[in-house]
């Protein structure tokens, strides 16, 4: 299934021109055009879910090996130290686009901080509660 007004499909699928680094029938890797570092790619499903939650089981077990396979490769070929794979999941999370992605974000030694957060506190009845709402919702 593809979005006839989807970005991301149009991509995905060729329609649109990319810096292309990876393709398989499933998948279309390309350069971000607004790299937070060099190397900054993103994982593209031809196929259109718009988000994590859309995603069949298939998708769902390809995803996380392409990308550590990209990873490898980002780490090879351009001496990064490391590199983050993130996934937003609605507009409050970041997502911007709503077609399921992954950034693959290249980090060095002496760069930007990202991705990050300060740890909150929460007290074990907290953990409790929250923990036992999201079991139920399973």
């Amino acid at each position: 299934m593809r979005e006839e007004d989807c970005i991301f499909c149009k991509i995905a699928n060729g329609g649109i021109p990319s810096e292309t680094i990876y393709e398989d029938d499933m998948f279309r890797v390309i350069m971000d055009l607004g790299p937070a570092s060099k190397g900054h790619a993103l994982i593209l499903p031809k196929q259109h879910y718009r988000d994590i939650c859309d995603l069949d089981e298939e998708m769902a077990a390809k995803v996380l090996p392409l990308a550590a396979k990209i990873g490898a490769a980002m780490k090879k070929a351009l001496g990064c130290s490391g590199f983050n794979v993130v996934q937003n999941n609605g507009k409050e999370a970041g997502q911007t686009v709503f077609h399921f992605h992954v950034h693959l974000i290249p980090r060095y030694e002496e760069g930007p901080a990202m991705v990050s957060w300060m740890p909150g506190k929460a007290s074990p009845e907290e953990l409790a509660q929250t923990g036992a709402a999201i079991r139920s919702a399973l």
